[in-house]
């Protein structure tokens, strides 16, 4: 991705350092959030050539930004068809960039003006979303469009649900590499699909102690962790002894944990996409006899959770693995475990 350069050299930055500057910048965010960015800076671009017929400003003008907030914080299916925020909304559908008129959920909204800010600090620049009135309307059009979060994924994938997926898997290399990614994903915290697809085998380590049958796991860095502030992680017991076999077996000396195999069955030298993650998952729920959108790959990351919750596991120890930032983002987890299933209603007996 190119970031967004500047109209005039900041600090008097040659080309060179400029050029050197974006490809620090691009090095140093994580593949995730450049996808957003280079998504968010397509959609705003063609908001402002459909709401101004004109390409975004550096630094933007506040009522340009007003505008974007307002047009965003409102159900335009209910507009009049000479409405000048809905024909701007009516453009972006052509473009396959909006998918309808309804008001975007808060949480997209605050993503695209993220980035916008974030374009901004890039150029060096100070950006129209922190002026006060900004400041004051998108906590007032945040509180106005707030809803439930919809869930990651429809249905955790419990303990229940895993061994149906893992039943699916026989000896093939493909069934192979499928049992020791579903049980590594789920068993080490439940981890997310790029975590699961960065996996290199350099991060994987038997114990010293082979007695002891564990497997710690190094991840370079999480959604809620900074680059090498992640702790080790650990797998024990049928899902160690997976990994180590799919290792074995594959012939993984280095490189990527996870990779494609052909259809003759050949494990390839390149890792597994995020999205390839997901084909997995879902390949294997429809195995299982479950319907393809039972749940997604974050339904491992869910179903670990609630499984811990089912089995009165504290939440602190749950979180240990999961590495939650917070108490009240795993609360929810718990929190949805049916409360007939609650282990605190058994404590008399």
């Amino acid at each position: 991705m190119t970031f967004p350069a500047p109209l005039s050299r900041p600090l008097s930055l040659s080309q060179a350092d400029l050029d050197a500057l974006n490809d620090l910048y691009v090095r140093g965010t994580p593949e995730n959030t450049l996808r957003a960015y280079e998504r968010d800076l397509l959609y705003i671009t063609a908001w402002k050539r459909a709401a101004f017929d004109a390409p975004p400003a550096w630094p933007e003008a506040q009522a340009v930004a007003m505008r974007f907030l307002l047009d965003h914080a409102r159900d335009l299916s209910e507009a009049p068809p000479g409405d000048t925020a809905r024909s701007a909304a009516e453009a972006l559908i052509a473009q396959g960039l909006r998918k309808s008129l309804s008001c975007p959920a808060p949480s997209t909204l605050d993503r695209r003006i993220a980035s916008w800010r974030a374009f901004h600090r890039m150029r060096n620049l100070d950006n129209p979303f922190d002026a006060a009135l900004l400041k004051q309307a998108r906590a007032k059009a945040r509180r106005a469009a707030a809803r439930p979060p919809a869930p990651k994924s429809a249905h955790p994938i419990t303990r229940p649900v895993l061994e149906a997926m893992l039943a699916t898997c026989r000896a093939s290399m493909r069934d192979c590499r499928d049992r020791a990614l579903l049980m590594t994903g789920w068993a080490s915290g439940g981890r997310r699909r790029s975590e699961i697809a960065d996996l290199m085998r350099a991060d994987v380590t038997p114990d010293a102690d082979a007695a002891r049958g564990l497997v710690w796991i190094s991840l370079l860095q999480t959604k809620t962790t900074r680059p090498g502030a992640t702790p080790r992680l650990v797998l024990k017991g049928r899902a160690a002894r997976a990994l180590l076999h799919w290792i074995e077996v594959a012939g993984i000396e280095d490189g990527p944990l996870f990779r494609p195999i052909s259809k003759s069955g050949r494990v390839l030298n390149r890792r597994l996409s995020a999205d390839a993650v997901h084909h997995i998952v879902r390949q294997r729920l429809v195995l299982a006899g479950y319907d393809p959108g039972f749940a997604t790959p974050h339904g491992l990351r869910a179903g670990f959770l609630t499984q811990a919750a089912l089995d009165g596991a504290p939440i602190q120890a749950a979180m240990r693995l999961s590495l939650h930032r917070s108490v009240a983002q795993a609360q929810r987890y718990y929190d949805d475990v049916e409360i007939t299933d609650n282990p605190a209603t058994d404590l008399l007996g």
